[in-house]
């Protein structure tokens, strides 16, 4: 997997809507690189000044890592609910990183103490999910939340589960992550 042509194709996906001379050419990218045929899920986060300013992504591969890559840096720029779109002048100073997520796997557990002995803070991405409420955390989240009962906390919050989600013992899947910037 090449690094640098990952970063590339998400930032020429996002200046393409500011530059219609930029063209993301998939054709020629999937003879360049074949890898980018091969099923792939992956995240785009986009910073401002050290601040989130976009990050949207696929949990598990369904598409090509090109379309995957191309739809969520059009997404995490233009569409995360959470943001105006991205201007042109922020465009001009965003800080972009990619993961490539590998395929998550539900971890059993039998109490909060088994799964934090499972969990590997900084390596380990996760995922809660019960019923309709799901929710993730990249393992680079770890770095703002490094305490296992802070990032618990925040991700039962972010998935508007109930105050105690570990009561309802919800599923919990793990990933890694290749991170490119």
């Amino acid at each position: 997997m090449d690094n640098q042509v990952l970063l590339k194709i998400a930032r020429d996906t996002i200046a393409s809507k500011f530059d219609k001379n930029i063209i993301v050419d998939k054709k020629k990218l999937l003879s360049d690189y074949p890898f980018l045929n091969e099923l792939g899920a992956t995240f785009v986060t986009l910073t401002l000044n050290k601040e989130l300013r976009g990050c949207i992504g696929t949990l598990e591969a369904s598409h090509t890592l090109l379309d995957d890559l191309v739809v969520n840096a059009n997404n995490a720029a233009f569409h995360d609910p959470r943001f105006f779109e991205l201007s042109f002048e922020e465009f001009k100073n965003i800080d972009l990183e990619v993961s490539v997520l590998s395929k998550p796997i539900k971890l059993e557990y039998e109490n909060l103490l088994d799964l934090k002995s499972k969990i590997k803070p900084f390596i380990h991405g996760v995922i809660l999910s019960d019923g309709q409420r799901r929710s993730t955390f990249l393992p680079q989240v770890w770095e703002q939340l490094p305490e296992f009962e802070d990032f618990f906390t925040h991700l039962c919050y972010k998935g508007n589960f109930p105050e105690n989600c570990f009561s309802t013992h919800p599923d919990v899947y793990i990933y890694e992550v290749t991170k490119v910037k």
